[in-house]
């Protein structure tokens, strides 16, 4: 092996050294294979969504494809408070109060999906391609959902990419149902 290769070498194992997470057999392997497969099997997909309490159906039915999923992508649910909302309420500063919430609980260095109606609609083949890269990528994903006004705009400046589930206005709280579905 060359120096500059070595030298590589010992900067991703550092890096990946740090993630106490990662199996013990890809953090001292000589063959780079069980690394790979560590990065990728350490990814996690974040949902970050502004919610009301959700019904027990919606959590049961997160649940269920999270366990499915539990392997392959680990998904992590978290649910931010509404706004305040109502006749005495400024819907725009509800809204901008959500996006700082949001914004802070995303992972560092995470790539952000945003979910919103005027995204791009992916079938679920381009998913797919969308989460292979994402995957080798090594980063978490993090999947923002909004509140019933949507998504602030400092959250939508924030993402790397946008998803429209498509046309149709779904419950916020079946969204996540959904989304879990389609990363299944």
């Amino acid at each position: 092996r060359s120096a500059e290769q070595e030298a590589r070498r010992a900067r991703v194992r550092k890096s990946v050294l740090a993630d106490d997470y990662l199996p013990r057999r890809a953090r001292f392997s000589e063959s780079p294979a069980p690394l790979v497969m560590a990065l990728a099997m350490a990814m996690r997909a974040h949902v970050l969504t502004i919610a009301e309490r959700a019904p027990v159906w919606v959590k049961q039915g997160f649940e269920e494809y999270a366990k499915r999923l539990a392997q392959k992508l680990p998904l992590v649910l978290t649910e931010l408070p509404l706004g305040p909302r109502g006749k005495s309420a400024d819907a725009k500063r509800a809204i901008a109060d959500e996006g700082q919430r949001m914004q802070l609980a995303v992972p560092k260095q995470a790539r952000v999906i945003a979910l919103d109606g005027r995204g791009d609609a992916w079938s679920s083949e381009a998913l797919a391609k969308h989460l292979a890269a994402w995957m080798q990528d090594g980063r978490d994903v993090c999947f923002l959902i909004g509140g019933p006004d949507g998504l602030a705009p400092n959250c939508l400046m924030l993402a790397h990419q946008k998803w429209s589930l498509g046309p149709l206005t779904l419950p916020h709280a079946l969204v996540r149902i959904v989304l879990a579905e389609q990363l299944y």
